[in-house]
């Protein structure tokens, strides 16, 4: 089965046209026929577990205490495909838009310059509803794009894998994230929030009510600052990246730290690692 896949992975990625059965037979000369082919894609449904068993071996040969855990979400566009619960219309944060196609939440392990691909949940839209806003039937997952998320975090503890932060972008810096990783997962988050977000920059401002907006507060460069969220009992670091924009403007990035104990850099550096990293696994 696992050569299957490798095979069958590999036409995908490397074909520029339309994919078929007989279309990886004829590439094969033969040696697998079109039937061999379309038995392995007609079995069961392949879930995160099964991703689990083909890269366990390798995460176990590189995971160590500074290994992070990546959460992403991702579109694969499919404008000219049959709408199904599948592929369906979503929205595109990176373009602002809704598109049709495959959307799912995946789980990375990054470690030692190598991040591994460890579960991933298929948004699937099953559920129809009357949008009462736009007077017109729409479809929805069960699960919202979070809760997959914190399954995934769930299952990846489940199955021993070493880490200590988890980082996402700002789509999954909810409060009930936040306080899900640190209180019941004892993990650490690091993640950039909205500047609207409501903070208090003292206990006894939270315990008086007394909340303002990120983009209010005034950060030092290269420091962080110790502040409440609104709905999270319990203090983060709150650091202000600028950065140059390719149309010669700055753009800010605030990040929070449900670690304490993390500098500047370290909160920065190590948020860095959702970019920087090679997908390879060395048979």
């Amino acid at each position: 089965m696992k050569q299957m896949l490798d095979l069958y992975s590999d036409y995908l990625l490397a074909s520029f046209s339309q994919t078929s059965a007989t279309g990886l037979s004829n590439l094969m000369n033969g040696e697998i026929s079109h039937d061999q082919v379309t038995r392995f894609l007609s079995n069961e449904k392949k879930t995160s577990k099964d991703l689990w068993l083909v890269v366990k071996p390798f995460v176990k040969k590189i995971q160590s205490s500074e290994g992070v855990l990546i959460i992403d979400d991702s579109i694969e566009e499919k404008p000219y495909t049959d709408e199904n619960d599948i592929i369906a219309w979503h929205y595109d944060h990176c373009t602002d838009r809704n598109v049709k196609g495959i959307n799912f939440v995946s789980t990375l392990y990054q470690n030692k310059a190598v991040a591994l691909p460890i579960g991933f949940r298929l948004v699937a839209k099953t559920e129809a509803y009357f949008d009462e806003k736009t007077e017109k039937m729409k479809r929805r997952s069960p699960l919202t794009k979070n809760e997959m998320a914190r399954e995934m975090i769930t299952q990846a503890i489940k199955n021993q894998v070493i880490f200590r932060y988890i980082l996402f972008d700002v789509w999954f810096s909810s409060v009930e994230n936040i306080k899900f990783i640190k209180q019941d997962c004892e993990k650490e988050v690091i993640s950039p929030i909205k500047a609207n977000r409501k903070v208090a920059v003292s206990l006894e401002d939270k315990l008086n009510g007394h909340w303002i907006s990120v983009a209010t507060l005034e950060i030092k460069a290269n420091t962080e600052l110790e502040i409440w969220l609104e709905g999270v009992d319990f203090p983060l670091s709150l650091v202000k990246q600028i950065f140059p924009n390719g149309d010669s403007s700055e753009g800010i990035l605030y990040l929070i730290s449900s670690d304490r104990t993390l500098s500047f850099d370290h909160i920065t550096t190590i948020y860095q690692r959702r970019w920087t990293w090679n997908v390879t696994i060395n048979h």
